[in-house]
């Protein structure tokens, strides 16, 4: 029996956060996260572990009934398993690696294409037979343009700011007065900070990257890298790197921080939030001031279209208008228009009326809603808010009482409004309430939906 078996016949996966201090098996991406069977009445199903950074079974193959019990010889085996799949080098060792290559002269710096490493002179002989090549003092500074990016969309995949978007967050950031940038899954903007530091044109700013991808570790000392897995707030390195994290997080000398992360677009939110709610407790138990209920200051890079999950998990959070794109996506470039834009925005609990977005390109104060919005955002008197979510101008349908989607059509028939060709009527698990089965409320004005631990 595994995840297959555990997707038959259902309607719906939920993840169980973590509650207690029951210890979840491991695979090579630490803890696994906890889901649940979940029938159309909100009955529940057997629960099972499964990998929390990988929803591909190809990526991480990793699967347990809650209620199995494992041998010991198979305990055995799994941890042979996530040590053979560890990185080379520990932190330390990488370090020091990086101090040595950095003392080589130019013509002996290499980098392994197929290893995705850096190369002592050492080292040269076990990857003779591997494509390689020279590296460049530039390049050491932007390793993100060296190491090859992952693409698994469902898990680790990434995707690079581009200079446009990477260096209007930092100038919003340093307008704002933050010094400190804990940069989740955005080594772009580790780098960016870097790079503007040793201009010594801007104001200094520290940054701590933390990311899933290891190979970071070969460019960054123990203080500015730590090797973390997002979807289950899990250190591969442990109590060092919470130390780091926690020394970071403290604020001194006015020092501000600020989380920005960017997590893979195809990644559960619900475990996320969870991952920036305890990093949030983390920065709020550091500080000395009688703000104890302040959240961290946050931006959480994301599409439009998961806003409705996100804000049942982070209601503070407000979705701003600013379109990110990115370096390396066939399709989120800046410039695109209609439904070819970048679907990705910021969220945030930041002030709104506070980030300043460039008119230059194409957006415009609202001062109704107090806030910077897409020019072809416009004001809608009757719902009293800049409607369009996705950089089209929406427009108000008088019988839905709301603004839609342009190529939407009020449907007699269904009571909605609908795309032109739309399946008419009602479709049979489509409509009503998934936690209850009733017609008459979503799922999310459910009264039932938190004895169900429901959050899809």
């Amino acid at each position: 029996m595994d995840a297959d078996a555990a997707a038959g016949d259902t309607f719906g996966i939920e993840v169980i956060l973590p509650e207690g201090d029951k210890a979840a098996p491991c695979c090579p991406h630490g803890p696994s996260l906890l889901f649940e069977k979940v029938g159309k009445g909100g009955e529940k199903g057997r629960r099972f572990y499964a990998c929390s950074a990988c929803r591909d079974r190809k990526d991480c193959n990793f699967f347990q009934w809650e209620d199995d019990k494992v041998s010991e010889a198979r305990l055995l085996a799994r941890e042979a398993e996530n040590k053979m799949k560890r990185p080379p080098f520990s932190h330390q060792e990488y370090s020091t690696r990086f101090r040595k290559f950095a003392s080589l002269r130019l013509d002996e710096k290499k980098f392994c294409q197929d290893c995705q490493m850096l190369l002592l002179p050492g080292d040269l002989g076990a990857h003779s037979s591997h494509r390689s090549t020279a590296v460049s003092a530039a390049q050491l500074k932007r390793p993100s343009a060296l190491l090859r990016p992952l693409d698994n969309k469902k898990s680790n995949a990434q995707y690079l700011f581009t200079d446009r978007s990477s260096h209007f967050l930092l100038d919003t950031l340093a307008g704002l007065g933050y010094r400190k940038v804990l940069c989740v899954g955005t080594p772009r903007l580790q780098e960016l900070i870097k790079l503007r530091n040793l201009e010594q044109k801007h104001e200094p700013m520290k940054s701590l990257l933390l990311d899933i991808d290891f190979r970071y570790a070969q460019f960054y000392s123990q203080d500015e890298f730590c090797h973390y897995n997002m979807f289950n707030h899990h250190f591969f390195d442990g109590e060092a790197s919470s130390a780091v994290l926690q020394a970071f997080l403290r604020e001194s000398d006015g020092e501000k921080v600020v989380l920005v992360a960017d997590p893979p677009f195809g990644g559960l939110v619900k475990p996320l939030a969870n991952s920036f709610s305890l990093i949030s407790q983390t920065w709020r138990k550091l500080q000395s001031s009688d703000g104890s209920n302040v959240d961290m200051p946050m931006i959480w890079i994301f599409p439009y279209f998961f806003e409705p999950r996100m804000l049942e998990c982070l209601p503070s959070l407000i979705m701003l208008d600013y379109q990110v794109d990115y370096d390396n996506h066939p399709l989120y470039k800046h410039g695109k228009t209609g439904r070819k834009q970048s679907p990705v925005r910021l969220f945030t609990n930041i002030s709104p009326r506070d980030i300043v977005l460039p008119t230059e390109e194409g957006y415009r104060f609202c001062s109704v809603c107090q806030r910077y919005v897409w020019s072809l955002n416009k004001h809608c008197a009757k719902c009293n808010v800049c409607p369009s979510k996705d950089g089209r101008e929406w427009k108000h349908c008088t019988a839905c009482g709301k603004c839609v989607k342009p190529s939407w059509r009020h449907c007699q028939p269904c009571g909605r409004c609908a795309l032109p060709d739309h399946p008419c009527g009602r479709v049979q698990g489509t409509d009503g309430c998934f936690n209850c089965g009733s017609l008459q409320h979503k799922r999310k004005g459910c009264t039932l939906k938190h004895s169900h631990r429901i959050s899809r």
